[in-house]
């Protein structure tokens, strides 16, 4: 389906093809990323394709100048924001609340702030900041980011229009992108489901881009775990996507690793209401120091799902390792890291055996995947 921002917003690239000669350019653009790999013996796997309009979370940019009100995306190659009513990407409940969120943010940008300098106080109004907005099992998420303070003036209009929002069940407030989000207004507590589980998600978490695609990640990652006996870690695990799903098998004990003090917090909380036994959550940053060889022989297989910066420290000890994990399963939002990563366990004892690409960002360059390597 055409949009009218197609040609400005950076986000949707290739909307204007019909879904035939995405595909194909998608699935062309995803096997040259792989060129560099130190193996042509993999099974490159029929790719997973997302529908659109299925994107749960999204992180939207406003700017306030001159009483006007910008909200939307970047546009293209530039900070400058394209203005949007609505987006095609999105889910009809995301797309649902983008003019109660527009009408938020009027409001609060209206409405001054002190700030001193020296003995005087001055009047500041909100410049701009950014968005992030998430659908979950019950309602929709909001996290408003902008360096200023949250007053009782903009607290009172937070709490009047929310109350008028029935599908807005919690709204967060943080000055910078690493602070831990306040809530200022929360009517339920926001979930999400992970197989059979509602788990319990804090305030500005990272989740997997849609419902369906967390599914197919789900399944392509259980498709080499279900038979895996013992120890399995779950590095860079966030919510505790994966090890739900791994917690379901017989006879697997997950360490489930990740740095983040928020998500673990309600990733432990969860796993104490679904009284989940065989799941151990442990808080360690993995690229400054990740499992070590020594750490790694306990463990009878490994999922690691990194951040766009990829896994290279963990790759490097994970080849290091006298005694190596049989089976690890890798996801990837960035082919480019994936290869380096990849290349680094090939060179280190592991047989990449298959590579499959999940198009999560649709219409955009941005491919996700899930490859399997076994220890040679």
């Amino acid at each position: 389906m055409p949009c009218l921002l197609a040609e400005k917003c950076g986000g949707c690239r290739y909307r204007d093809l019909d879904e035939l000669s995405y595909r194909r350019l998608k699935q062309n653009n995803f096997a040259a990323s792989l060129k560099f790999l130190q193996s042509n013996s993999y099974i490159l796997n029929k790719p997973e394709f997302i529908a659109d309009g299925s994107r749960r979370r999204a992180v939207f940019n406003f700017s306030y100048q001159r009483q006007k009100l910008l909200f939307g995306f970047n546009a293209r190659g530039s900070h400058q924001i394209a203005d949007i009513q609505s987006c095609l990407s999105l889910t009809p409940l995301l797309n649902e609340a983008l003019p109660f969120i527009r009408q938020l943010l009027e409001a609060l940008c209206r409405e001054p702030y002190s700030i001193k300098k020296g003995r005087k106080i001055l009047s500041q109004n909100i410049s701009g900041g950014d968005v992030f907005v998430c659908e979950a099992a019950n309602g929709v998420d909001i996290v408003l980011e902008y360096d200023a303070p949250l007053e009782l003036n903009h607290r009172l209009i937070i709490s009047e229009l929310c109350q008028k929002k029935d599908n807005v069940i919690r709204l967060s407030h943080r000055r910078r992108t690493n602070d831990t989000a306040e809530v200022v207004i929360e009517k339920i507590r926001p979930f999400v489901r992970a197989g059979q589980y509602d788990v319990l998600i804090p305030a500005g978490s990272f989740l997997q881009p849609s419902v369906a695609g967390q599914e197919v990640l789900g399944r392509l990652v259980m498709k080499y775990m279900k038979d895996v006996k013992g120890q399995i870690a779950d590095l860079f695990c966030g919510v505790g996507t994966f090890s739900y799903l791994l917690a379901d098998l017989k006879h697997i004990g997950i360490t489930a690793i990740d740095s983040s003090a928020s998500l673990l917090c309600g990733f432990q909380e969860s796993i104490n209401r679904n009284q989940i036994t065989n799941i151990q959550i442990k808080r360690q940053n993995l690229f400054k120091y990740p499992l070590t060889a020594a750490e790694l022989r306990n463990y009878s297989a490994i999922v690691f799902d990194p951040p766009r910066a990829g896994a290279s420290a963990v790759c490097r000890e994970l080849t290091q390792a006298e005694d190596k994990p049989p089976v690890i399963v890798a996801v990837s939002c960035n082919p480019t890291t994936f290869v380096n990563d990849a290349n680094t366990l090939i060179s280190g004892g592991y047989t990449l055996e298959e590579i499959t690409m999940v198009d999560q960002f649709v219409y955009s360059d941005h491919s996700e995947l899930v490859a399997c390597f076994t220890k040679r």
